[in-house]
C-alpha cells in the first residue's frame, strides 16, 4: 500500500473527532454519578461491593473506552483520510467542431477523384459518422464566407447541409480564408469549452489573410486543423458554364488556370493555433488523422489534463470502529465470582 501523501480531503470534519468523543465521554460520566446516586440510595458506599460482587469497573471503563475509539474513528471516516496517489487523465468531450470548406472554382480541381469539393465532402461526412460526439457545424466559403450549418447535434441536418454545398454555394468569386475563419470564430459560443476548426482547402488565400487572422484566433483559444486538398503539382480547372457546357477556366489574360496545393499556407495556419496540417490524401485519409488526434491528442490546449487525486481511505477507521463495537458489545460489565476468589 501506498502511504504517500497522507491527509485529510474533508478536514472540516476532525473537530467532530474531538467533540464527539467528548460528548460522549461527558454522558459516560454523567450515567457514572446517576449509578452512584441511585445505589447510594439502597446502601452506604462502603457497602456497595458486597452488594454487586461481580461488578466488574474495569471491564465497564474498556467498555467505554472501545466506544470512544469507535466514535473517534468514524469521526475521522467523515474527513475522508486519504494516502497514496492516483493519476487520471481527463479529456474534453462533446467539444464543438467547425468545418470550413473551400467552396471556389480551384476545388473543382480534378487532381483527386472525383474533384477536390466532392472527395473534401466525403472526408467530412466520414468524419461525422465515425466522430459521434459534440456538436458540429459547417461554413462554406470562397470570396465571402457563410454560415451553412450552426453548430448541433442533429447530425442528419449537418450532413443534408453538406450535401447540398457545391461551387455555387458563394457568389462571390475569390478565395478568403481570413474571412472564413472570422466567420466560424462568431458562430462559436463565447465559452471557456475547447473551439476546434478543421479547415479543408487547396490553401490558394487569394486575399493573403488567413496566417494573421489565424495568430488573432490562437490568442482567443482556437485550434484550427487545416487539410490539404489536391496535390502540389495541380491540375486545370473544369468548372461548367451558366449554359451547362464544361469548360476549363481562365484568367483574365484567357491562360488556363492551373490550380495547385499551397501547403506552406495551411501549414502557418496550423502551426499559429496548435494545430496540425495535413493533406487530405487520395482516399481522405488525411481526416481520419485529424480525427484521431482531436480524440487522443494530450498536446491541446484543454484536449486532456493528468490530474492525481488521493486515495479515500475512509473504509480504514470505519473498519476499525466496526470492529471495536463488536468487540464492545461482546464485553460485559460483570465478572465471574470465581474469578474473585469468592464461592
Amino acid at each position: 500500500m501506498d502511504f504517500t501523501h497522507p491527509h485529510f480531503a474533508e478536514p472540516d470534519w476532525l473537530w467532530l473527532a474531538l467533540l464527539v468523543p467528548a460528548g460522549v465521554a461527558a454522558l459516560f460520566a454523567y450515567a457514572r454519578r446517576a449509578r452512584r446516586h441511585q445505589a447510594a440510595r439502597f446502601a452506604a458506599a462502603e457497602r456497595l461491593g458486597d452488594l454487586t460482587p461481580s461488578h466488574s469497573p474495569h471491564r465497564r471503563t474498556v467498555k467505554h473506552a472501545l466506544l470512544l475509539l469507535s466514535a473517534a474513528a468514524m469521526s475521522l471516516a467523515l474527513a475522508r483520510p486519504q494516502w497514496g496517489e492516483q493519476a487520471e487523465l481527463s479529456r474534453a468531450l462533446g467539444e464543438d467542431i467547425l468545418f470550413l470548406l473551400d467552396t471556389s472554382r480551384s476545388m473543382l480541381a480534378t487532381d483527386v477523384r472525383p474533384d477536390r469539393l466532392s472527395r473534401a465532402k466525403l472526408a467530412i461526412l466520414d468524419f461525422v459518422q465515425r466522430h459521434g460526439r459534440g456538436r458540429v457545424g459547417l461554413v462554406a466559403f470562397s470570396g465571402q464566407a457563410f454560415l451553412q450549418c450552426p453548430l448541433t447535434f442533429d447530425y442528419d441536418a449537418f450532413q443534408e447541409a453538406l450535401r447540398a454545398v457545391d461551387d455555387k454555394t458563394i457568389p462571390v468569386l475569390g478565395t478568403d480564408i481570413g474571412r472564413a475563419l472570422d466567420e466560424a470564430f462568431r458562430a462559436t459560443e463565447k465559452n471557456d469549452r475547447r473551439k476546434i476548426m478543421v479547415l479543408i482547402t487547396d490553401g490558394e488565400d487569394l486575399e493573403k489573410t488567413g496566417p494573421k487572422t489565424a495568430e488573432t484566433l490562437a490568442d482567443r483559444g482556437v485550434v484550427v486543423f487545416t487539410v490539404g486538398v489536391g496535390t502540389p503539382a495541380g491540375s486545370l480547372v473544369h468548372y461548367t458554364t451558366p449554359q451547362g457546357i464544361p469548360a476549363p477556366l481562365r484568367d483574365s489574360q484567357g491562360q488556363l488556370v492551373v490550380s495547385r496545393l499551397d501547403e506552406s499556407t495551411l501549414r502557418r495556419i496550423a502551426e499559429s493555433t496548435h494545430g496540425r496540417y495535413l493533406p487530405l490524401g487520395a482516399l481522405g485519409e488525411g481526416m481520419s488523422r485529424i480525427r484521431h488526434l482531436v480524440e487522443t491528442s494530450t498536446d491541446l490546449p484543454g484536449s486532456a489534463q493528468v490530474r492525481k487525486w488521493g486515495v479515500d481511505r475512509f473504509h480504514v477507521p470505519v473498519a476499525a470502529a466496526a470492529v471495536m463495537l463488536v468487540a464492545e458489545s461482546l464485553i460485559g460489565t460483570r465478572r465471574r465470582l470465581r474469578d474473585t476468589g469468592q464461592n
